[in-house]
């Protein structure tokens, strides 16, 4: 990363010795006629983190940001011009069936030994950062009973409770008017099924159904020991069974409640390796810096976590669809880089059936923040996934089973990749931000990185981490990945809170239903 500097001067950073554009680092951008140190001139006023053409650029020529050809120009664009999304066509995806499979693997570095967090053992293996209780539902019918009792036991148990941080509702949308046995309705399905299992909920399993919902509740609790022994009053309560209207509901509801906070209330934080964490990567409101400071510092602190044995995702089908094959080329075997394929394919059919494809990913605000398509947003979108080997890959919904580098299979929807990720065992989150979201969730820790310190500056609380001190030359970017790295620890061991946890910030679980709605 080439960056210009002068701080009271026009100031670009250009990412790669072949680019021919530059994204311009200074807050309140470059006015027309600026000069950059280089000699540059702006031929234009052009704005913060977009970019500025570097060369003379042919009509139809490529222009190159993170080496790669992100457009072709519609028309010349002259040295020193503001590159907007007008002036160019968006490339090709990489051909599915002619990519690169395991043929650049990394290799293993020195491992990283001696770092801990203080964490929850669970019964099945598994280690958790928070002390949570879980209630799983079966149908979005009996939300609003079950948040009245959330709220309650929140109000009037908890204090009694010291050791438990808090009572989570996995409500969602789902459940019935649903085409239950469709193919594509185990994404759904298994999602429930594994937000259950999530390791910080300290497997304590109740469910709180209607009664006449298509989505049974044996089929969250059937196949492994989170009921084994149990009859099924013990952890199953369907509202149409109350006698009693809706006082009696709530009062059943709030004994069950109690009695696993009673149980949750015993464990204690224990020493565990580094090794136990299970970290979930996501942006959202993203600019063109997410892949300059804040998503490569995060691939930094990815590169520890897999040299200290742990286990961290990366996802967003179609915000990695145009750096597939550099993905496929860093597969650990040539089965996990068939498996990447897979995924892409059918995420491919997926909007193709729908009559999009990625470019409908873009937002406003990510143009805005001078992303210009979805081929320059996936090459900063992959740059959280660092140089590791890729060791697996996880499908919508499913567990993951293994440690290291894994993708995990989501849409690039926030709420909807979240989600995901719990299912799949996430136990920390990780978000970065170039526009700004109060992003959270319930089920774990979320620490969130601003892109830029003008964000971290002007949302004080709400951001975590400033990985604009990158840009600004107070940081180098392996520095920002071992304080990040740190501060997983710190959080994981419930030293630090985040400010989403400390405000109690959080999106609602969405489910990924490809399937019919009937």
């Amino acid at each position: 990363m080439q960056l210009i500097p002068h701080q009271d001067s026009p100031r670009y950073v250009k990412l790669h010795a072949d680019d021919n554009v530059a994204i311009v680092v200074n807050d309140q951008g470059v006015a027309a006629g600026g000069r950059f140190p280089d000699e540059l001139v702006a031929a234009e006023s052009i704005p913060q983190s977009h970019k500025v053409a570097l060369v003379d650029i042919a009509e139809g020529a490529p222009v190159l940001r993170y080496g790669t050809v992100i457009g072709y120009a519609l028309a010349p664009i002259a040295k020193g011009r503001w590159v907007t999304e007008q002036l160019l066509s968006l490339p090709e995806p990489p051909v599915l069936d002619a990519l690169p499979l395991a043929t650049d693997v990394p290799p293993a570095a020195e491992p990283l030994t001696g770092y801990s967090f203080e964490g929850y053992r669970n019964a099945d293996g598994s280690v958790g950062t928070r002390n949570l209780l879980g209630v799983s539902t079966t149908v979005q019918c009996v939300t609003g009973v079950l948040d009245h009792c959330v709220e309650r036991a929140r109000r009037e148990l908890l204090p009694k409770y010291p050791h438990v941080d808090d009572v989570v509702a996995l409500t969602h949308s789902y459940g019935c008017g649903v085409a239950i046995n469709a193919p594509d309705a185990i994404i759904p399905i298994r999602t429930l099924y594994n937000l259950a299992r999530n390791p910080n909920l300290g497997g304590q399993a109740l469910v709180i159904g209607l009664g006449c919902e298509k989505l049974q509740p044996v089929q969250l609790m059937d196949g492994d020991a989170l009921t084994a022994g149990q009859d099924e009053a013990q952890w199953l309560y369907r509202l149409q069974e109350s006698g009693n209207g809706f006082q009696g509901m709530v009062a059943q509801i709030l004994d069950l409640i109690e009695e696993r906070l009673v149980v949750l209330n015993e464990r204690r934080r224990e020493t565990v390796p580094a090794s136990e964490l299970v970290v979930g990567m996501q942006c959202g409101g993203s600019d063109a810096f997410s892949g300059v400071t804040a998503n490569p510092g995060l691939g930094v602190a990815a590169d520890l976590l897999v040299r200290a044995g742990a286990t961290v995702m990366f996802s967003e089908n179609t915000e990695v669809r145009d750096g597939i094959h550099l993905l496929t080329a860093r597969a650990a075997t040539r089965e996990v880089a068939e498996q990447l394929v897979a995924e892409m394919d059918w995420y491919d059919r997926y909007l193709a059936r729908g009559m999009a494809d990625r470019s409908a990913n873009t937002t406003p605000g990510n143009k805005k923040g001078g992303l210009n398509n979805i081929v320059e947003k996936a090459m900063g979108s992959i740059a959280k996934s660092g140089n590791s080997a890729i060791a697996g890959v996880v499908s919508p919904g499913a567990r993951v089973k293994g440690r290291g580098l894994q993708y995990c299979a989501t849409p690039a929807s926030d709420f909807i990749c979240g989600t995901l990720q719990l299912a799949a065992g996430m136990n920390l989150h990780i978000f970065t931000t170039g526009r700004g979201t109060p992003y959270g969730l319930a089920m774990a820790p979320v620490i969130k990185v601003a892109t830029r310190t003008e964000l971290a500056e002007r949302w004080p609380d709400l951001i975590d981490v400033d990985a604009g001190r990158v840009t600004s030359g107070r940081m180098t970017l392996d520095e920002l990945g071992w304080e990040i790295f740190q501060l997983y620890l710190d959080v994981a061991s419930g030293k630090v809170h985040t400010w989403a946890e400390r405000h109690r910030l959080h999106n609602d679980l969405v489910l990924f239903n490809p399937a019919p709605v009937t």
